[in-house]
């Protein structure tokens, strides 16, 4: 189970305790933003990953979401300008500054990939409000669950990163 801090004030003159805080978006990252983000430092999934440590959002991953972020990152060394080292880095920054959870529940099938349904069995356990994508279209359906699927850009707009 995960739990948000809130922050709670007194307005000494009236006695009120309020609760000022909101919680921050939760969300699953599919690995094509995480790709992206690694091909180039000037798109919105690279700016999504560099505010992670921020107070603007929470990534949740499972272990099977952070093996394909390695798989598919590992394959693309020499095509893109960081080292094995380097992606290894980013990657334990990555997982260290996300909310980590296992799925004792499968949805499968919901979706057409596998591999969609297993970002979406992650975004249902955590909560999740968002799944950040390119491939809006692979997770139509979704909202039954409470979930949108959106793109970096959408998402950073929403939160006025953008």
């Amino acid at each position: 189970m995960q739990v948000t801090a809130f922050q709670v004030g007194v307005d000494q003159s009236k006695g009120i305790i309020y609760n000022t805080a909101m919680s921050k978006h939760q969300i699953v990252a599919d690995t094509n933003v995480f790709v992206t983000a690694l091909r180039s430092q000037f798109g919105a999934s690279y700016q999504l990953l560099s505010l992670i440590d921020e107070d603007v959002y929470q990534l949740n991953l499972s272990v099977p979401l952070a093996l394909e972020y390695e798989a598919v990152a590992k394959r693309m060394i020499g095509e893109i300008a960081l080292s094995e080292k380097e992606v290894d880095d980013i990657l334990d920054f990555v997982i260290s500054n996300s909310n980590h959870w296992q799925i004792y529940y499968l949805w499968r099938p919901q979706l057409k990939d596998p591999g969609d349904d297993m970002v979406l069995e992650l975004a249902v356990t955590a909560s999740c409000n968002y799944i950040i994508t390119y491939n809006v279209n692979d997770f139509k359906g979704i909202e039954k669950f409470g979930i949108k699927a959106i793109t970096p850009k959408e998402f950073l707009e929403l939160v006025g990163e953008l």
